[in-house]
């Protein structure tokens, strides 16, 4: 009688599954916004809630600074269009979900007048942007990751809902940083 060894299946889920499940996750973070968990269920106290106001509205205002940067970004480089307007448009629903400022459609480099040689900020107070298409990536990749670090050491002081929502959009920030370090040709 010839011994045959058992078919071996792998046990849980492979490691496209779990990729593709945290793409997933990264791209819908907005979608959390919608969870219903009551903070005045869970003890917080008017003294917590005005801290998860003003942490709420931080994070607001990092969306929208991050948001600029993009802008700026993309007016110095109209050819990264294809590639940073989804993740601009992002940011945008990132500042919206934090309660941020309503912004119109984010504007695109095909319609900019700025130079890519334009390195200086402009009158408005636009960040500077580097020359080099790669580098100005590098930046956002850094701004990303860096605003997704202080969102992550923010959970701890923030009740649920807005911490599930904090967790969410850091984790949106650090696949936004990969995918514009990810090199594309």
């Amino acid at each position: 009688m010839p011994f045959t060894l058992p078919s071996r299946t792998p046990s849980g889920p492979r490691r496209r599954s779990l990729l593709a499940g945290a793409a997933g996750a990264a791209a819908g973070s907005a979608l959390l916004v919608g969870c219903s968990g009551s903070d005045s269920a869970s003890g917080t106290t008017s003294g917590s809630s005005s801290a998860a106001a003003r942490a709420r509205a931080r994070a607001a205002r990092d969306s929208e600074q991050l948001a600029r940067r993009y802008e700026a970004v993309l007016a110095a480089h109209p050819a990264l269009d294809a590639r940073l307007s989804p993740l601009l448009a992002e940011v945008v629903r990132h500042a919206e979900a934090f309660g941020g400022g309503k912004r119109a459609k984010p504007s695109t480099g095909a319609s900019a007048s700025a130079s890519p040689t334009a390195s200086s900020p402009s009158a408005s107070g636009s960040p500077e942007v580097p020359v080099m298409e790669k580098d100005a990536r590098g930046e956002l990749a850094a701004a990303e990751r860096a605003l997704a670090d202080r969102r992550m050491k923010a959970l701890a002081d923030v009740p649920g809902e807005l911490a599930r929502l904090l967790a969410s959009v850091a984790a949106a920030g650090a696949a936004h940083a990969f995918l514009l370090t990810e090199d594309k040709k």
